[in-house]
């Protein structure tokens, strides 16, 4: 009984501080150009998240020059991935699905944000997403993709897709393989019973994709980056 009463605590905890802080960032999204409040109030809210639920972020691997761009490439086996890289990353993009966009306040706060909505019913506007996302990072952004598509759902690594290595070849911009261990434990996908435990993210070296051309060199990149984060993945940590 206990355990299920913390987990409601929790739960209301979350929703009612995502209200709050996309609220935030809704208003700056109407009234800042340089998105310094709206990526704040993100990073405020992940990191609520983190500390109400008891988990603990461990970073390691490489340390990254963040006053450069990159694309963040993980795998995604928990709705506390997202927060956990919010409260990790300064100033990190989030690509979404349009579906999301209305939802209302949160899903308005990322529609007229800073993130990128990606429509994926339709190819053509699925392109212009990524055509988007390049040049936004072109100008000075970093963006997190989670190349599996979607969440797992027991625990094994899925096989990637190439958005996040067409994505690279478009903007020239390097990717960072990260390997996120341990989420699954804590909320797997259709579960609300949160049950804290650490997260421990392994970054990888950057890689560079400047001279990715071809299809051909985007599904080498692709088994490249899967590679590096089968190696670091593992479902469960002490």
């Amino acid at each position: 009984m206990t355990h299920k009463i913390a987990t409601l605590l929790r739960i209301f905890v979350i929703i009612a501080s995502g209200f709050f802080y996309s609220s935030l960032a809704l208003l700056s999204a109407m009234f800042e150009k340089d998105g310094r409040l709206y990526f704040y109030s993100g990073k405020k809210w992940a990191q609520v998240i983190m500390r109400v639920c008891g988990i603990e972020i461990r970073v390691r691997g490489e340390r990254l020059d963040q006053s450069k761009s990159y694309i963040y490439v993980t795998n995604h086996a928990s709705m506390f991935d997202i927060p956990t890289v919010l409260a990790t990353f300064p100033r990190v993009r989030i690509m979404f699905k349009k579906e999301l966009s209305y939802v209302p306040i949160w899903g308005w706060s990322l529609r007229w944000g800073h993130h990128i909505m990606v429509d994926r019913a339709k190819g053509s506007e699925a392109m212009k997403s990524l055509e988007r996302a390049a040049n936004d990072i072109k100008s000075g952004g970093s963006v997190i993709l989670f190349a599996e598509g979607t969440r797992t759902r027991d625990g094994k690594l899925l096989p990637f897709k190439r958005g996040a290595f067409t994505l690279a070849a478009k903007s020239g911009v390097s990717i960072v393989p990260i390997a996120i261990n341990g989420s699954f434990k804590i909320l797997p996908k259709h579960s609300l019973d949160i049950r804290p435990s650490p997260i421990e993210l392994i970054v990888g070296t950057p890689i560079e994709t400047k001279n990715i051309k071809t299809r051909e060199d985007e599904i080498a990149l692709m088994n490249r980056v899967r590679d590096i984060i089968a190696r670091n993945y593992r479902e469960d940590i002490e």
